[in-house]
């Protein structure tokens, strides 16, 4: 029976620290508040801190896969409860995907009030 508490203990910290593992995303909303009433300058401002954020979340996700390439090689060769730190949520990829449907709204916004808004990531 000890073996069995044992074995139970260490699934269930397992399975708390792979919850830690990676954060949730943060998603931006494409419409917001107050988008109508946005001048160009207040648009292009928007355009270039989302493209800002788009290149900060690049890095972010090639960072998170090179980390989990490297828990996966660990966990697979040397210490298997490695795996449970790995993250498969994702954070990075889906706000960049966010952050490029609101690029694609606020082009859209640009050009129905005459505005000339470029957007590297476009």
């Amino acid at each position: 029976m000890p073996m069995m508490r044992t074995m139970v203990s260490a699934l269930a910290l397992m399975a708390m620290l792979g919850a830690c593992a990676g954060r949730d995303p943060n998603l931006v909303a494409v419409v917001q508040p107050g988008d109508q009433s946005l001048d160009c300058t207040a648009i292009q401002a928007q355009v270039i801190a989302n493209d800002n954020q788009i290149r900060s979340l690049s890095k972010e996700g090639n960072n998170t896969t090179g980390g989990n390439i490297a828990l996966g090689v660990a966990g697979a060769l040397l210490f298997w409860p490695a795996l449970f730190a790995m993250d498969f949520k994702g954070a990075a990829d889906k706000e960049t995907s966010a952050l490029q449907t609101r690029q694609s709204y606020l082009g859209t916004l640009a050009a129905q009030k005459g505005c000339g808004v470029q957007s590297a990531n476009r």
